[in-house]
């Protein structure tokens, strides 16, 4: 199945949604910050546009790509998870990141067992990877209570040292 715009997904406390140009701020701030470090960055508010219109043409390119994490209780956005396969990456990645201020709250872990359940159950993958940094331990923990494990004969882009992840469809 292939989807030309992205659905919205629920959870118990979120919204996964379509990601809107008012998102583009919190986006270009974390890609600014320090923060980044664990994603190529930090990046100019030109690189981050890039990265944000090419996260938003993934749906009407290749049928997925990412959603905005939205709070239910307040509408407000406190981060993005998406399924990803751009060009250069050898194989489709479930990403996250939170804005800052929203981490240690369990929304990267509840939105990406969302996404990573449609990829397996509407999309009808087998497999997807996690592609972390070594150094960035909150995203391995995250990835090992995903379901992930290390896959160390698989390739990551760029040959950048990344750890990659890989979670299997459950049986």
């Amino acid at each position: 199945m292939s989807f030309a715009a992205a659905p919205t997904l629920v959870t118990e406390r979120l919204n996964l949604r379509p990601l809107r140009i008012e998102d583009f701020e919190p986006f270009a701030a974390v890609f600014a910050s320090p923060r980044s470090k664990y994603m190529g960055g930090p990046k100019s508010r030109v690189e981050a546009w890039h990265m944000f219109g090419a996260d938003a043409g993934q749906w009407p390119l290749m049928g997925f790509g990412p959603w905005i994490i939205e709070r239910r209780e307040d509408s407000v956005s406190v981060g993005e998870v998406g399924l990803n396969f751009p060009d250069h990456f050898p194989e489709r990645e479930l990403g996250w990141l939170l804005w800052d201020g929203f981490e240690g709250q369990g929304y990267a872990f509840e939105a990406a067992q969302r996404a990573q359940d449609f990829a397996f159950a509407d999309l009808g993958w087998d497999t997807v990877v996690s592609y972390i940094d070594p150094e960035n331990a909150p995203s391995i923990r995250l990835a090992e209570r995903l379901g992930a494990l290390p896959d160390p004969t698989a390739k990551s882009p760029d040959d950048d040292g990344a750890l990659v992840y890989r979670h299997h469809r459950p049986d």
